[in-house]
């Protein structure tokens, strides 16, 4: 019999060019978004807006070289992860690198509030950049 970890859906990143743009919608319909984080080994900023069970998070570039900054230059804003939580993610990332799934990185990194990540490749997913966070962090 297979085993199966228990995933569930943490956030949808999405890439905006201005954080108190994007996240006055939010805000005039009463959602909870949270105090502006900044993470500058990503070189970007960043709010989550609560939804039920899930988050959005408005990422915001701040050096047109950054990852953001590349992704709104090419693509413009919107959607640019959608992100699972992991019960294990070390045994995920081996499990993938097992099967040969492509990662972004091999690096499990630290991120925003925290949390440990590692993005699986849009090539391996069906066109979705997916990043992986541990559950608890």
């Amino acid at each position: 019999m297979r085993e199966f970890m228990t995933f569930a859906l943490d956030h949808i990143g999405i890439a905006v060019k201005s954080l108190d743009a994007a996240k006055a919608i939010y805000e005039k319909l009463g959602m909870p978004v949270s105090k502006q984080e900044t993470v500058e080994s990503e070189q970007m900023r960043l709010v989550m807006v609560s939804v039920g069970e899930t988050r959005l998070e408005l990422l915001e570039a701040l050096s047109d070289d950054s990852v953001i900054g590349r992704f709104i230059s090419k693509r413009g804003e919107g959607l640019h992860h959608v992100s699972l939580r992991v019960p294990d993610l070390i045994a995920v990332v081996a499990k993938l690198k097992q099967e040969s799934v492509r990662l972004v990185s091999d690096e499990i990194k630290v991120g925003a509030g925290g949390h440990r990540y590692v993005f699986v490749h849009p090539s391996s997913t069906g066109g979705v950049l997916l990043e992986l966070v541990e559950s608890g962090h």
